[in-house]
């Protein structure tokens, strides 16, 4: 099955314990906490950070995404805040020769917070990494990690086939992971430049993941019920040049309202799909990114609004809070259902992108001009 998040972590969240929740008041406004809520957002990711510099994804839970410290390092490049960057980034440099290109490639997936217990290689995620690296490069001024970006780029072009498309990496048994759309765009942003590797993605896209009726990139061709997703809209909008903003607007057709398990509120966002069983927090967040990319500030600000009825405090660091990967339980990109305490608890990728959005901070902002020759541009046709 084509699965277009960015992340598989039911598996490894279940088991994770629930701590006691302590909300945020609800009677403040938006307005009131916007300041605060950023900086005790911010603190809460902090909180995150273990002592070999790996992040937790959330609380209790002892367990570790590649994808989530990628964006841990975008939040504190994009925040000036280079030595704790550093941190994450030095344990998996550590790691290039033993890891990245060790045997099949690529860094793991998942481990627990101890580094132990890794497995699979994901496509996506690796991205992910290479696209933080180059955020920290420019951002920092200095090309500190060059080899790790140079191994990384070089893993990711190794997974390119005939058509044009990218493998989605290695699971466990060393089989090869089919093709994911949001895999193969995020690469398209991480590797550097534009050249034939980068037009053999957009032909692959164009032939096998483009709807010329809704001009959406799409997910599963194979399973209608599931063809449309909702992160192919905002890494669609973030990644092409030129991007059509009606992608945004399009996007309409996830917008669900529902019932916050913990606080009760009724907040309006966005589900992973059509089906709108519940709210993706972290999506919900990437779309007020790209509206705040788009320049369509009141859209991004409404979204913003509502994410922030959704805060949990943190349980420990009393100062600190974050927002839950969905507001509800139910079921993911396609049937399959979240790990139970995916409403409960802070989760990291959901945090991190709506202090994105509070920023105005894009991750592909810098790698998104590339120059794509105008006949290349399948999306503007």
């Amino acid at each position: 099955m084509f699965n277009s998040c960015n992340k598989e972590t039911e598996e490894i969240i279940a088991q994770a314990t629930v701590p006691t929740i302590v909300l945020v008041p609800t009677e403040a406004t938006p307005e009131s906490t916007n300041d605060a809520a950023t900086h005790q957002a911010i603190l809460w990711v902090s909180t995150m950070q273990e002592d070999n510099g790996l992040f937790e994804s959330s609380e209790y839970s002892n367990s570790v995404s590649l994808y989530d410290n990628a964006l841990a390092i975008l939040l504190f490049t994009a925040q000036n805040d280079f030595e704790k960057a550093e941190r994450t980034l030095d344990y998996f440099d550590a790691r290039v020769t033993t890891e990245l290109e060790h045997e099949k490639g690529g860094f793991y997936q998942f481990r627990n917070k101890q580094g132990e217990n890794a497995r699979r290689t994901w496509l996506g995620d690796n991205a992910w990494l290479l696209i933080a690296i180059n955020n920290y490069h420019h951002y920092a001024n200095n090309q500190k990690y060059k080899v790790m970006a140079a191994a990384l780029t070089k893993w990711i072009i190794s997974l390119q086939d005939s058509d044009g498309g990218l493998w989605g990496g290695y699971d466990t048994d060393g089989s090869r992971i089919h093709k994911i759309t949001e895999g193969v765009i995020t690469a398209f942003n991480a590797v550097k430049g534009y050249d034939t590797f980068h037009k053999n993605i957009l032909e692959y896209l164009n032939t096998n993941r483009w709807d010329t009726t809704d001009n959406v990139l799409v997910a599963w061709p194979e399973n209608p019920t599931y063809n449309y997703a909702l992160d192919l809209h905002t890494l669609g909008y973030g990644i092409l040049e030129d991007y059509n903003t009606n992608v945004l607007e399009n996007a309409a057709r996830y917008r669900t309202t529902q019932t916050a398990t913990i606080s009760l509120n009724t907040i309006t966002g966005y589900c992973f799909d059509e089906d709108k069983d519940v709210i993706w927090l972290e999506g919900t967040a990437q779309m007020a990114v790209a509206f705040s990319t788009a320049k369509k500030t009141t859209e991004s600000q409404m979204l913003l609004a509502e994410i922030e009825k959704s805060f949990i405090s943190s349980n420990l660091n009393g100062n600190a809070k974050g927002i839950p990967y969905t507001t509800n339980h139910g079921t993911s990109y396609g049937a399959g259902v979240l790990w139970d305490n995916a409403d409960l608890t802070p989760a990291l990728s959901a945090t991190i992108w709506y202090v994105f959005a509070k920023l105005d901070f894009s991750p592909f902002t810098i790698q998104k001009s590339k120059n794509v020759p105008q006949e290349e541009r399948f999306w503007l046709k």
